[in-house]
C-alpha cells in the first residue's frame, strides 16, 4: 500500500468506532424463522441425506384382514410357488412386525430382507397381523407389506401363510439366491457336464 492509498484509507475511517459487541440481535422477531420454516429446512437437510430404502410410503390400496396376500415374479415355477404357498419349505428366518408403526415397519422390513438375503436365508416368514386392531381403517400395516414385498427385487414370491404359521395375519417370503449361492450354483451344474 502507497502511502496516498494509506491516508486515504485512515481519512475514510476517522469517524469509525469498534462494535461493543459482535452478536447481532433483531429488535423485531420477524427475522426469526417461523415454525414453519424451520420444518422446511430439516425436512429438506433430511431429503439430502441418502436413504438407500427404497420402499414406498405413498397410498397403498387397503386390503381386508381376511385377503390373501399372493405375489409371484415371472419366473418363478408353479410348483415352488405351490409349496411356498402350502408352507411346505423350512422357515429360516421370522421377523414381527405386530405392534409396529409404518416408520419403523418399513425400516425393519427392507433392513430384515436385506440381511437374509446377503446371508442366504431363502424362506422368511413375516408377521404383520391382520389389522382387526386398528381403527378406523383395517389391515394397513399388512396392506403396506404386501405393496413393499412386491417392490423388493430380491423377493420372488410371498403368500399368506397357513393357519399353523400365522394365517391371514402372516405371510411367507421366498428370497432370490445371493450373488455366492448362484456362483456355486454354477459350479455344480458345470461338473455334472
Amino acid at each position: 500500500m502507497s502511502t496516498d492509498e494509506l491516508d486515504d484509507f485512515l481519512k475514510e475511517m476517522a469517524g469509525v468506532r469498534p462494535l461493543q459487541h459482535d452478536e447481532i440481535v433483531p429488535e423485531t422477531g420477524e427475522f426469526q424463522p417461523s415454525l414453519a420454516q424451520l420444518a422446511r429446512r430439516e425436512a429438506a437437510e433430511q431429503e439430502m441425506e441418502f436413504d438407500p430404502n427404497y420402499l414406498s410410503m405413498e397410498y397403498v390400496d387397503l386390503i381386508k384382514p381376511d385377503d390373501l396376500i399372493a405375489y409371484k415374479k415371472d419366473g418363478v415355477q408353479e410348483g415352488v410357488y405351490r409349496n411356498l404357498r402350502l408352507g411346505k419349505y423350512q422357515l429360516d428366518a421370522t421377523l414381527n412386525l405386530l405392534g409396529k408403526n409404518l416408520q419403523v415397519a418399513r425400516k425393519q422390513l427392507f433392513d430384515f430382507i436385506q440381511d437374509c438375503h446377503q446371508r442366504g436365508i431363502r424362506t422368511l416368514l413375516i408377521h404383520h397381523g391382520m389389522g382387526r386392531q386398528s381403527k378406523p381403517h383395517p389391515a394397513i400395516l399388512k396392506s403396506y407389506c404386501a405393496k413393499w414385498l412386491s417392490q423388493i427385487p430380491e423377493v420372488l414370491a410371498c403368500h399368506t401363510a397357513q393357519r399353523h404359521h400365522g394365517g391371514y395375519a402372516a405371510s411367507y417370503v421366498l428370497l432370490q439366491k445371493n450373488q455366492q449361492q448362484k456362483r456355486d450354483n454354477r459350479e455344480r451344474h458345470s461338473k455334472r457336464i
